[in-house]
């Protein structure tokens, strides 16, 4: 763990940051996901040295949610640690998010996005985080069976309490996404952002109409999971590893899914973005960003080196018009 830590007076020398949408928040390019590794069982020094690693290259935000460890809550308690320690003063140099809507505790009211689940759910998250207010609060995804407006007029009061700065949606498509908006703009409330899944290999909110719906009404986006829970990187060019989170979990990539097309697509990716100058991952990164509708791209990493691979993708060119149509003609045949 890094006593004493003194953050490096170069940190905003290189990271970009792009406003949020129509708001006056900015976020890095490259902001630091804590989804995995920040677990109950994992490296405290560790998760340290990832943290102090992102902050002195720029990476400004931290992204959680309540149920994020494993075990549930272990994230947001390992990062208070850290906030209280390592981050003590950094506070208002940081941007903190974190979400409520999936599973959190038993019972009838501790998942989806009831007003008493959202609020109790914060509640809790401040006091794992040692924090006063979060900057953004999000509601982690679609509730089929609670009203819409119960789900906005909580996060409204969220914003109101003092409790967050901000408030965003995560996993919804683009018409609930619209709606949505519709109603916290007659509260005046400040949502700006929305955070979903996309990836070369996944271009769901292209389709659903999240992508076009938040250009349309000024709001922002921050993509998870850019990486295709690691298949656009090194590890799959040669087949699939036995050490692999494919192999291990199988509960997000499933083995079964890695099949000889997909190995095939991966090493052609590889071809373009090595003729870039830059590695599979990077360029993966960088097509996220590859236009003004995204905001920031949220990594993971089991170690401080990942992190600094990735965060070099602000030196990188952007990706030309053929290699988009040559990576579109791989993917999408």
């Amino acid at each position: 763990m890094q006593k004493n830590y003194i953050p490096s007076p170069e940190r905003y020398n290189s990271m970009i940051y792009n406003r949020v949408g129509k708001s006056g928040l900015k976020l890095p390019e490259v902001s630091l996901g804590l989804w995995h590794n920040f677990g109950t069982n994992d490296n405290f020094t560790n998760m340290v040295e990832m943290c102090t690693t992102a902050f002195d290259l720029g990476i400004t935000h931290f992204d959680l949610a309540n149920n994020y460890g494993p075990e549930y809550g272990a994230a947001e308690t390992n990062f208070g640690k850290i906030l209280k320690t390592t981050f003590a003063g950094l506070r208002d140099e940081l941007v903190i998010s974190t979400k409520a809507g999936y599973d959190m505790w038993p019972g009838p009211y501790g998942d989806f996005g009831s007003r008493k689940y959202l609020i109790a759910s914060l509640d809790q998250s401040l006091k794992r985080l040692g924090l006063e207010y979060v900057d953004i609060f999000y509601h982690h995804r679609m509730d089929p069976e609670t009203p819409l407006e119960e789900t906005m007029l909580a996060l409204d009061q969220i914003v109101r309490s003092g409790k967050a700065l901000y408030v965003g949606i995560s996993n919804y498509d683009g018409a609930t996404f619209a709606r949505a908006t519709s109603i916290l703009q007659q509260l005046n409330t400040p949502f700006i952002i929305n955070q979903n899944r996309y990836s070369i290999f996944d271009r769901t909110i292209e389709h659903n109409g999240l992508k076009d719906t938040a250009r349309k009404l000024g709001k922002g986006i921050i993509a998870f999971s850019p990486l295709a829970q690691g298949l656009l990187t090194e590890r799959y060019l040669n087949g699939i590893p036995n050490d692999s989170r494919a192999v291990k979990s199988g509960v997000f990539l499933k083995r079964e899914d890695i099949t000889q097309n997909v190995l095939a697509k991966i090493q052609a990716l590889n071809a373009i973005a090595q003729e870039h100058g830059c590695t599979l991952s990077q360029m993966a990164l960088k097509w996220i960003l590859k236009d003004s509708d995204l905001t920031s791209v949220l990594i993971g990493a089991s170690k401080p080196s990942q992190i600094v691979e990735n965060a070099k993708i602000v030196d990188i060119a952007p990706l030309t018009k053929e290699e988009l149509e040559a990576i579109d003609k791989i993917v999408l045949q």
